[in-house]
């Protein structure tokens, strides 16, 4: 099995080029095997609701919705901080399948012994 891989996400819609890169690298790591995850804080957590991740970031660029998908089918995961999902009062209830509501802790936990390659956007 190939090594893990963690993308941290603290961007959301404001800034879609940001978004799609980074779900470009992630769709990359799992569909090559890796298990990936990525860790979503301040506005990204947005992004781990059911519809949020819609539209096209720029001209040639996949759509939003496509690559969500493919990181879904690809068995990609997504951890959700807490903390930022409840300060912006959100409903638990409309989180993708594969997200979860985790934090550093579980982050670390889920990283293990034998690291992770990283990458922040």
């Amino acid at each position: 099995m190939s090594g893990k891989a963690v993308i941290s996400l603290s961007t959301g819609l404001e800034d879609a080029e940001k978004v799609s890169v980074a779900f470009l690298v992630a769709v990359g790591a799992a569909e090559s095997g890796r298990p990936t995850l990525m860790f979503q804080t301040k506005e990204a957590v947005r992004l781990a609701l059911d519809g949020v991740a819609t539209g096209v970031a720029c001209d040639g660029c996949p759509p939003l919705p496509d690559l969500l998908a493919r990181y879904d089918k690809a068995g990609g995961q997504y951890m959700v901080c807490p903390i930022c999902f409840s300060a912006k009062q959100l409903d638990k209830g409309s989180l993708l399948p594969n997200a979860e509501l985790a934090g550093t802790v579980q982050l670390w936990e889920w990283i293990g012994d034998q690291g992770a390659t990283t990458f922040s956007y």
